[in-house]
């Protein structure tokens, strides 16, 4: 099964933001391209691929900086959302 960062960096390729092959875990995606806009398309297309809705507290430029923040908040949620 694929990981959660897998899978983050599977959308991100899928979706052509950023040059995916050359970002580590905690590259900022700013840094490497990805704009504000893209950042709404990226959290859209990681709440259908993980079936789950970021939450408002999560809604900040700081969880989508980077493939390893992303993956942190869609483990915390997807964790809570199975107990």
């Amino acid at each position: 099964m694929d990981s959660i960062q897998d899978r983050v960096r599977q959308l991100l390729r899928e979706q052509g933001m950023v040059d995916v092959e050359a970002l580590g875990s905690d590259t900022d995606l700013y840094a490497a391209g990805m704009n504000s806009l893209a950042s709404v398309d990226l959290m859209l297309a990681v709440e259908q691929a993980f079936d789950f809705v970021f939450p408002d507290e999560a809604l900040n430029r700081r969880t989508f900086s980077s493939i390893g923040a992303i993956a942190a908040v869609v483990e915390r949620a997807t964790a809570g959302a199975a107990s």
